[in-house]
């Protein structure tokens, strides 16, 4: 029987070392393991690759292609005052949206998008 074991979003970065940093200590994602320009990281059950790769086209230059990830969660108000705190670049606020789901938009500094999204509660 078929069953996804967990996902993994992969991201090209030019400076991977401030990239590693921003996710680590912005957005609180735990590093795991860095190897051979990899660096391992998950934010509770949301796992993501980056990769070091100096020379790409930087994400905020792929206009609607930058956004990478829709996380699905709970607590997503206490998550939205955390990176309030920590200086996280929003280019969503948080706010009830017609189709049932509080959401907010994050993006880091190469422009890398992510949405994070809760169901109301009806």
């Amino acid at each position: 029987m078929f069953k996804v074991a967990k996902t993994q979003h992969i991201l090209a970065v030019n400076d991977f070392d401030s990239a590693v940093k921003y996710f680590a200590e912005k957005l609180g994602f735990t590093l795991e393991n860095t190897i051979g320009g990899w660096a391992f990281l998950r934010l509770d059950s949301f796992y993501l690759m980056v990769g070091d790769c100096r020379g790409e086209v930087p994400a905020r230059e792929t206009n609607n292609h930058s956004l990478f990830a829709y996380v699905n969660c709970e607590g997503i108000d206490e998550l939205y005052s955390q990176y309030q705190e920590r200086g996280v670049k929003f280019n969503q606020k948080i706010a009830d949206k017609p189709w049932g789901l509080r959401e907010f938009g994050v993006e880091t500094p190469e422009g890398h998008r992510i949405m994070f999204g809760q169901a109301i509660s009806a």
